[in-house]
């Protein structure tokens, strides 16, 4: 499969800090990657590297290249970066309640994303291609929600609306940026089932970031799995799971109990940087 992105030798310091330590890896057209790690592996600052979100000063990119239609991203110019942003690459985040404006209808923060990146659609067109995509996020009777704040609406309901804010300038690749922790089981099942099937159907790519090793089973193509701002694995997730070969891998997979119930007692996560 042709690669859309490819991060090469990647590496971030905030201040004197380097927190991202030469990384590589490529997403395929059509691909769902997972990132997978505790907080502060570095996982989040690599994603919104993507799209250069990270703010200059502090954050600086200290070396590597990231490869986006094999042009690199941090050699872009601001308006070349801002054309990126929504359009090649959208992101959705964990906490929507804090992502969505609150004192903004559902329709005003959707029409703004689609006025910017979908100058095909005319002001005429613009209500009924909200509603599509809040249809096609699963929100219910979408045309009696566009006149709703974010507070009217349940963390799930707040959640699709910002997947759909995130496609309705059609990206190349979704950043899903731990987007179930601020949500209930049930309703992280559900979100994770609409990526799924919201890929197959618009035949877009997915980077999902996690520390969740249950979440990515059933999802994602591949796994990288970070430590301390560096992948220690990769490959392909049924056989990442199945036979990690990383201590800190087995001890991610065995916090999830369906998954870790065969493994054998692991090295906890301090024990991991002590010997690091």
């Amino acid at each position: 499969m042709p690669k859309l992105l490819e991060v090469d030798n990647l590496s971030i310091a905030f201040g004197d800090v380097t927190c991202v330590h030469g990384i590589s890896f490529s997403l395929s057209k059509g691909e769902t990657l997972a990132v997978v790690g505790e907080s502060g592996s570095g996982k989040s600052v690599t994603a919104l590297s993507l799209a250069r979100l990270n703010p200059t000063p502090p954050a600086r990119y200290t070396g590597g290249r990231i490869l986006l239609d094999g042009r690199d991203v941090l050699a872009a110019s601001e308006a070349e970066v801002r054309a990126i942003r929504g359009k090649k690459i959208g992101y959705i985040f964990q906490e929507p309640s804090t992502s969505l404006n609150p004192v903004l209808s559902i329709r005003a923060q959707i029409a703004e994303m689609i006025r910017i990146h979908r100058p095909d659609v005319g002001r005429s067109e613009i209500d009924g291609e909200i509603i599509r995509w809040l249809d096609l996020v699963g929100i219910v009777n979408p045309a009696q929600r566009l006149r709703d704040n974010p507070f009217q609406l349940s963390g799930g309901m707040q959640q699709r609306v910002m997947i759909a804010m995130a496609l309705c300038a059609r990206p190349e690749i979704l950043v899903a940026d731990e987007p179930t922790t601020a949500l209930d089981v049930t309703i992280q099942a559900q979100i994770i089932a609409l990526l799924k099937d919201l890929k197959a159907k618009l035949g877009m790519s997915i980077l999902m970031i996690t520390h969740n090793f249950g979440l990515v089973h059933g999802l994602a193509d591949r796994v990288i799995v970070m430590f301390r701002g560096q992948i220690v694995e990769e490959g392909e997730t049924a056989k990442v799971i199945r036979e990690p070969s990383h201590p800190y891998t087995k001890a991610l997979i065995a916090c999830i109990p369906r998954m870790g119930a065969k493994l054998r007692r692991l090295p906890n996560i301090a024990e991991l940087m002590a010997r690091s």
